[in-house]
């Protein structure tokens, strides 16, 4: 990974719909050889794909809470593939100490948080306890990782 390569994951992080031709300019490279690091920083993982970034309550997910889980240990292979099929978790992280993890979730309204707490989440393999913070305002929306170490 050099300097070239930052350039480059900077630039599509800001605006994945570049063209590989304005990609190429803004990074000052030919066409072919941008295309080729492109083609081979998607080829390692460096880039896993690109998303469009859509605004949780314009399509009516305008409750947003971060659940932290405690499970027992042994059922966190069980707790992973079941959480994978949780379409309102939009992000989870396995936590070093406790608790065990970190869900981000997203529902319409409380009232609907409230039954996916209690017919989904709780019911989740291994689960010893849920508590969760609801989300009073996004401060910092995801945005893209730093390019320089």
């Amino acid at each position: 990974m050099d300097a070239l390569d930052r350039k480059i994951l900077a630039e599509v992080q800001a605006d994945g719909r570049l063209t590989v031709t304005e990609l190429a300019d803004r990074v000052q490279l030919s066409i072919s050889r941008c295309q080729r690091r492109l083609r081979e920083l998607e080829r390692t993982g460096v880039i896993r794909g690109y998303r469009a970034v859509v605004d949780a309550a314009a399509i009516g997910f305008g409750f947003e809470a971060l659940v932290f889980v405690k499970l027992r240990l042994e059922a966190m292979d069980d707790f992973d593939r079941a959480l994978a099929g949780v379409p309102n978790v939009v992000e989870a992280q396995r936590l070093f100490g406790s608790p065990d993890y970190l869900l981000r979730v997203v529902t319409a309204d409380l009232a609907s948080y409230q039954r996916l707490y209690e017919e989904t989440l709780a019911k989740l393999p291994g689960v010893r306890g849920l508590t969760s913070t609801i989300v009073m305002k996004q401060v910092i929306e995801p945005r893209p990782l730093p390019t320089r170490l």
